[in-house]
């Protein structure tokens, strides 16, 4: 299948015609999820995102993209990359940056999107422990989340300073932000700590 090009068109051209295109898929069951180009999946964003996306580095070291096809048309994507947050970095964080539906998509297409994509990304990424992801309160409530097994992480309250104090570009919204957290895999620090209490437990059958 020939991939989207970047001015936003949802027909994910398939090289031969695609048996039933033209219907609308009635389950987020029916939709495939596959791995896309950084550079499709914003031209793609741009269509059905609430804001537009400011990415001043979408090739950072660990990025992926995904987007949700059924018969030939593009129904949603996701852009990951590492956490903007430089304190999460090097950590094996990886940040869901942007996340857009189609309109006409099925109910629940977000939750199973995400569901599938954390098992994409384990997979495709055994460096990364954590996925990340920020709720704009002001256009989402975070049912989506919820829905797929995340946990909340913490609040950031806009307090009108933050990402727009760099040499970058604007705060792209002023309203509070949650983080919610996915652990796809146990951290180093983790599976230290469960190796040390083996060994300790060990020690104490040994004696």
């Amino acid at each position: 299948m020939k991939r989207i090009s970047g001015d936003g068109v949802r027909v994910a051209q398939p090289l031969f015609p695609v048996e039933g295109q033209g219907s609308i898929p009635m389950s987020p069951l029916q939709l495939n999820i596959i791995e896309i180009g950084i550079l499709e999946a914003c031209g793609l964003n741009k269509l059905w995102h609430s804001r537009v996306p400011i990415i001043t580095n979408p090739y950072s070291k660990n990025r992926i993209a995904f987007g949700a096809e059924f018969k030939g048309i593009w129904y949603a994507v996701a852009l990951w990359t590492d956490p903007i947050a430089r304190g999460f970095n090097h950590r094996g964080y990886l940040e869901l940056r942007r996340m857009a539906i189609a309109p006409d998509s099925p109910k629940y297409t977000a939750s199973r999107m995400i569901k599938i994509m954390a098992l994409l990304i384990k997979r495709a990424f055994p460096h990364i422990n954590k996925l990340i992801s920020y709720q704009d309160t002001g256009v989402h409530t975070g049912t989506i989340y919820r829905a797929s097994g995340w946990d909340i992480g913490g609040i950031k309250a806009n307090i009108g300073t933050g990402w727009n104090t760099r040499l970058r570009n604007k705060m792209q919204t002023a309203s509070d932000k949650i983080r919610w957290e996915k652990q796809i895999r146990p951290e180093p620090e983790q599976i230290d700590r469960v190796v040390k209490c083996e060994d300790k437990q060990m020690e104490l059958f040994a004696q």
